[in-house]
């Protein structure tokens, strides 16, 4: 095995975040019931004529822009004739000829250093609908709510040559996609979907093996688990002397393995010529400027100023940059409370304990920023003891509930009337006489012990910074 060497590329396909599809005015949101999102353009009628949504051409560029792509002044769609039953049209507009942005790369870190995975091209095209086999009534039903919803199609060079590349690859995508605002890059919901184009050769040689493709994988999981299982696979072929079939496969994540789908051995005529019902796209200079003009400050950047501007650690300004819902939360929080640092380790502790308590990711947070930085101001002041502060954090974070509001009804706050303090302070000091002795002597850390017993006997209610100041006082 250690004699064969992996070369992957990518086919990556994004369903992008405009509201309406790509040729008509039908919506984009996920989840409606079968076929409520559809018109005579979307379901391929007779006469029906497409007309280009704006926003997705803006949308490719701005990928095209953040990937260091060229970007095409003049592109056309073309058509793709194929026929299948979720492809109402019996064609799919895409782009062979002129795509919207060529020669672009995308740099990934991974434990061998940094790496530029090439791209190859960017185009943009119209999703097919969906079939749904129903196994029962042994029938297959068709969801048209995704025909002409918007993708681009990434095309990768055969640059990555193992698993850990392709998912640093394929993060680094979605980050830059998310920060963008151009999808959201849920697999689940098949918004970013890869396919896995896969062949082995002899360490050591220039030309390509026989290559696979993989469909069919919807989460980084899958993929690392089929290109392990290909790559195997393939090698185990050469290894006994046999050839590699030229084919398209269906990974199954379930069982663990793939089947082939369809022969590529015969390179599939799909009879492309340009799309009559659609003019070239020209892109000016001055339509450039302005989408260049808004692109935001991408991961990489903001990753570097948190480290310079707030003196985060590195691993904590990307754990927090990570995600584009967990950096704008963490910007508005300091921005209210002037407190980035405690900011950040709220974040990195107490949320991340959360989100992986409830099998959640980053990008699924819902604090409001507010909120949150009153939290912060309480628990800082000594308001709240630490204790009832992540208390209240939690039912924060669990139910949106009010941390100052929850704290009220629970009583948590600490006491801070100095007379009551100096009375258990005072029960303390006399039922602790070594510790005492301890600190007067010199040893500093005796105090703490002290601390904590009036922490104890006030139920966690004291506040700590005013116990700190009434023992050395006292003392």
């Amino acid at each position: 095995m250690s004699e064969y060497e992996t070369v992957i590329g990518l086919e990556v396909h994004v369903e992008l975040a405009s509201k309406t599809k790509i040729f008509c005015g039908c919506s984009t949101a996920f989840g409606a019931e079968p076929n409520a999102h559809t018109c005579p353009v979307c379901t391929g009628m007779p006469g029906s004529l497409p007309v280009l949504n704006k926003q997705v051409v803006e949308y490719a560029a701005a990928v095209g822009i953040a990937t260091e792509c060229e970007i095409t002044s003049y592109s056309k769609f073309d058509r793709k004739n194929y026929f299948y039953p979720d492809n109402p049209q019996n064609y799919q507009i895409s782009q062979l000829y002129l795509p919207i942005c060529r020669n672009g790369k995308v740099t990934i870190q991974t434990p061998q250093g940094s790496k530029d995975i090439r791209i190859h091209e960017i185009h943009m095209e119209e999703d097919a609908g969906k079939l749904i086999h129903d196994e029962w009534e042994d029938i297959s039903l068709v969801d048209y709510n995704r025909s002409g919803v918007p993708l681009i199609e990434i095309v990768s060079e055969p640059d990555m040559r193992n698993a850990e590349e392709v998912i640093a690859y394929l993060e680094k995508l979605r980050m830059i996609i998310q920060y963008l605002g151009a999808s959201d890059c849920k697999l689940q919901e098949g918004s970013m979907r890869a396919d896995v184009n896969l062949s082995v050769r002899k360490k050591g040689e220039t030309a390509f093996g026989t290559r696979t493709e993989m469909k069919n994988l919807n989460s980084f999981r899958s993929i690392t688990r089929a290109i392990e299982n290909e790559t195997n696979r393939q090698s185990d072929l050469l290894e006994s002397g046999e050839t590699v079939i030229q084919e398209t496969r269906r990974w199954d994540d379930t069982k663990g393995y793939s089947y082939a789908m369809r022969s590529k051995e015969d390179a599939k005529d799909y009879r492309y010529f340009p799309e009559p019902d659609l003019v070239p796209i020209v892109i000016s200079e001055e339509w450039l400027d302005r989408i260049r003009a808004a692109q935001p400050e991408l991961q990489d950047a903001r990753m570097a100023r948190y480290q310079k501007e707030y003196g985060l650690p590195e691993y904590d300004a990307s754990i927090i940059t990570g995600s584009k819902k967990m950096a704008d939360l963490f910007e508005e929080t300091s921005k209210i409370c002037g407190k980035p640092k405690k900011v950040s380790n709220w974040l990195m502790g107490e949320t991340m304990r959360l989100l992986k308590e409830a099998g959640k990711d980053a990008d699924e947070l819902s604090l409001d920023a507010q909120s949150f930085a009153a939290l912060i101001n309480l628990a800082d002041s000594g308001a709240v003891s630490n204790t009832a502060a992540k208390e209240a954090f939690e039912a924060f974070f669990k139910d949106g509930t009010d941390p100052q509001q929850y704290i009220e009804e629970k009583g948590l706050k600490s006491v801070s009337d100095e007379g009551a303090l100096r009375g258990v302070i005072e029960k303390v000091i006399s039922e602790n006489p070594q510790s005492v002795q301890d600190y007067r002597n010199g040893k500093e850390k005796a105090i703490g012990f002290l601390v904590g017993q009036t922490m104890k006997a006030m139920k966690g209610k004291a506040n700590p910074g005013m116990v700190n100041q009434i023992l050395k006082e006292m003392l």
